[in-house]
């Protein structure tokens, strides 16, 4: 990122402007302008096409982001897809191994991120909590996204982080099935077929109509673009819901859990 940072600063000054002008062509504040030439934010593969129009390069911002090393790689598209996340007009969730970071309890998104290895410290794992938790404010927004989730059995089934943070969190997830701009549906086991056999994804629609798909994989993440794989994993999302139990089962379902405890 500091070199893509520097490459930045370069054409800027080789235009012989500063932040805060660059920043008004692009329609960007100078804070983030300064943290990119910083290395301490990293460039978006959108604001480095805008930022070659405004400095006159030949596509060579962009190539950059788009180009970026794997370590850099990771964060950026999940970087890229929290903003999205943020303003979308719609979500669509498949999740296999834990519930849905956006129907997390705090312990819950504790103990999930306890479980990865190598363990990373108390302080990070913090962090990413309170990251995880705030990325739920989008709940909060005067017309929420729509959101519809279907998740597999199975997590609801594993109590990861003990029997507290299992019942809490099972709650929360009942109460979140009875909110009007939420959709759950369960996944159950043993079925003898399902299209989510490939893994977890999300689809999302963002202000500008935009359709964009985003998954994680064990050591990476990538955001797709592309209409005909964002069309793809639509397909599969539609056949997952026809395959889950209704939302009314669900809360069925949910509810014997609870009833178990």
């Amino acid at each position: 990122m500091k070199m893509i940072g520097e490459q930045v600063a370069t054409g800027r000054i080789a235009k012989k402007l500063t932040q805060s002008a660059l920043a008004d062509l692009i329609n960007m504040d100078m804070e983030t302008i300064a943290s990119i030439e910083q290395g301490r934010r990293v460039l978006m593969p959108d604001v480095a096409e805008r930022m070659d129009r405004a400095l006159g390069l030949p596509g060579v911002l962009t190539v950059a982001a788009l180009r970026m090393p794997e370590v850099d790689m990771i964060p950026a598209w999940a970087e890229e897809y929290f903003e999205r996340e943020h303003e979308a007009l719609a979500l669509s969730w498949f999740d296999t191994m834990t519930v849905p970071g956006l129907l997390q309890t705090e312990a819950y998104a504790r103990a999930v991120l306890s479980c990865r290895v190598p363990f990373v410290g108390e302080e990070k794992i913090e962090l990413q909590t309170a990251r995880r938790i705030r990325r739920q404010e989008i709940l909060r927004r005067p017309v929420p996204p729509t959101l519809s989730f279907v998740i597999w059995e199975a997590p609801l089934r594993d109590r990861i982080g003990g029997d507290e943070v299992y019942f809490e969190q099972l709650r929360h997830l009942r109460a979140c099935a009875d909110r009007p701009a939420i959709s759950i549906q369960i996944l159950p086991l043993g079925l003898t077929t399902h299209a989510g056999l490939n893994g977890p994804f999300t689809l999302l629609e963002t202000p500008a109509f935009q359709h964009l798909a985003y998954s994680e994989t064990q050591r990476g993440s990538i955001l797709v673009r592309d209409p005909n794989e964002v069309s793809i994993l639509t397909q599969k999302y539609a056949m997952l819901r026809s395959q889950a139990l209704n939302v009314v089962d669900t809360k069925g379902l949910l509810d014997r859990l609870l009833g178990e405890l």
